[in-house]
């Protein structure tokens, strides 16, 4: 592992972040764990997380706000992906091993999704300034979706914060620790 993922997986592990957005070229859609197949065989594999609900809705937060990928045309760049409202599954569209939301998921508090910001994987800078114009009112909206889901403070009977306590939902298999 290089120095610079080693660093960036500490920073991870000690700062409790529970939402982020990988930002990619070469398509326009957005994807959302698990990006590796529960099968390392099967290309193009549907491998959801116990989080399934959740990351559809945070994926559909971002492709709902982004005014190309919610444009229901088959004919523009990304169409192949409007009949699925312009989200997928990460290994569904491609399996691979190492990607930042997975580790996420399971190594920290944090959920990621990966935007496809464009057709282009390598845009030209005049490009630049469209695509942050498509995707400045998406990303303000994904960003918004911090304040859903449950908020509060875990503390023992003299009201002190419980330092990594777990926190179970019923019926999802994925906990998560409180922070500091």
């Amino acid at each position: 592992v290089a120095p610079e993922t080693k660093a960036v997986m500490k920073w991870l592990r000690s700062i409790p972040f529970v939402l982020s957005a990988s930002l990619h070229g070469g398509e326009l859609v957005v994807t959302y764990p698990y990006d590796y197949s529960r099968h390392p065989m099967e290309e193009k594999m549907f491998s959801p997380t116990p989080d399934e609900k959740v990351f559809k809705m945070l994926a559909k937060a971002y492709a709902d706000a982004h005014p190309v990928i919610s444009d229901r045309s088959e004919l523009r760049c990304g169409g192949n992906f409007v009949k699925r409202g312009g989200i997928i599954n990460g290994a569904e569209w491609y399996s691979f091993t190492g990607g930042m939301a997975d580790f996420n998921y399971l190594h920290t508090n944090c959920f990621e999704v990966t935007v496809e910001v464009g057709c282009e994987k390598f845009p030209l800078e005049e490009e630049l300034f469209t695509i942050w114009h498509e995707n400045k009112g998406a990303l303000l909206n994904y960003m918004e979706m911090v304040h859903r889901g449950i908020k509060g403070i875990v503390s023992d009977k003299f009201g002190n914060p419980i330092k990594n306590a777990r926190i179970s939902v019923r019926g999802i298999q994925h906990d998560v620790t409180t922070g500091n």
